[in-house]
């Protein structure tokens, strides 16, 4: 079964050598995913932000693949600073409440001192109940 490479356009995927996704048959792995609007580079200062725009990159990838927020069944937030990962919570009822995918947070050092969160997830397309 031939895999399908899903791009942003972002400059990070091109410099790095990744996809913003890939499609293998009905599943669809979304790569960690960050705060950045790709079509300006630029990335909000907070958090909540950040992942507001996480979030909306994460469902244009998922759209770009044939597949739906609702589809989700996995998915990893990855924060430099864990103190600050409730302050997302709102923002994460907001896309997943009704989904509530598996899910794991980690604190992790980010490969920009900009970023402030960052979102990778699992979706398996037609999987939403």
């Amino acid at each position: 079964m031939p895999r399908r490479l899903i791009s942003s356009g972002s400059s990070f995927e091109r410099d790095i050598g990744y996809s913003r996704a890939v499609v293998h048959g009905d599943w669809v792995f979304v790569s960690g995913t960050t705060g950045f609007d790709y079509a300006t580079m630029s990335i909000p200062e907070g958090v909540v932000a950040q992942t507001e725009q996480c979030l909306a990159n994460i469902d244009a990838a998922l759209r770009q693949a044939g597949a739906r927020m609702e589809d989700v069944v996995r998915v990893t937030y990855i924060l430099p600073d864990a103190a600050e990962f409730q302050e997302c919570w709102p923002v994460l009822r907001k896309w997943f409440g009704d989904i509530r995918p598996a899910a794991t947070m980690i604190s992790a050092g980010l490969a920009d001192p900009r970023m402030r969160i960052e979102i990778e997830v699992t979706a398996l397309k037609g999987s939403e109940s």
